[in-house]
């Protein structure tokens, strides 16, 4: 598998877990405030990791740690993936997934084969939006719809996040955001951080009580919805 980043040690990525993130290399979508332009566009123009390197490290620290997240990049563009979760699920991890939701035919084939233990997938926005905030002119919104009722399902623990960005993002939207995922059990709004690594420029962050706007108004189609984040 192709991996450019390890994180040895995470208690944010893996809700209740102490765990490891794997970060893998490419990504389909161009989403302009992403903050990993070089390991979505060129990640060969970063140090490769090896992959037996992570798996003997993740062998050494059974016991201690107790999940593995993989995210990007898009995860699911890998090849190998299933092989690789397949080797960290016998080791006796919990295995969480960060997907953009684009290959829901690789999701369903990991959670038919029992790798994956969470799924967190973004929403990049509204429908209408949703293009813009990809970076991805006519982008087929099919594939994305099938990984929300996928994930709707219950077959796997899952969470859908926003990345809240001004100059991507309105109020308004939220509510139509909040009807796209109905019956979801958590969704999350994470605030937008500038990176010298984005693949675009002119973004920002919303206020708190901004971001609090539009939890309040996906709330009103949802359960639990909750800022990442911010101060």
């Amino acid at each position: 598998m192709e991996i450019y980043g390890f994180q040895k040690t995470t208690l944010l990525d893996y809700p209740e877990h102490v765990a490891a993130t794997v970060f893998t290399g490419g990504c389909n979508f161009r989403c302009p405030f992403c903050h990993n332009g070089v390991l979505v566009q060129e990640p060969r123009e970063l140090p490769r990791i090896p992959e037996e390197e992570v798996l003997a490290y993740l062998k050494k620290r059974r016991g201690i740690l107790e999940g593995v997240c993989v995210t990007g990049g898009e995860p699911t563009l890998q090849s190998d993936l299933a092989e690789f979760l397949g080797r960290v699920k016998e080791m006796g991890y919990l295995v969480k997934l960060d997907t953009n939701g684009s290959r829901p035919e690789v999701l369903r084939s990991l959670m038919d084969a029992g790798l994956l233990d969470y799924v967190a997938m973004d929403i990049k926005a509204s429908w209408d939006n949703y293009a813009k905030a990809a970076g991805v002119p006519r982008l087929n919104l099919a594939p994305i719809r099938e990984s929300i009722e996928l994930l709707g399902s219950g077959r796997v623990a899952y969470e859908f996040r926003t990345t809240v960005v001004k100059g991507i993002h309105t109020l308004q939207e939220f509510d139509q955001i909040g009807k796209m995922i109905e019956g979801c059990p958590a969704y999350y709004l994470q605030c937008f951080r500038e990176s010298e690594d984005m693949l675009g420029e002119g973004f920002g962050a919303f206020s708190r009580e901004e971001m609090e706007k539009m939890a309040a108004l996906a709330g009103e189609h949802l359960g639990k919805v909750s800022l990442r984040g911010i101060e």
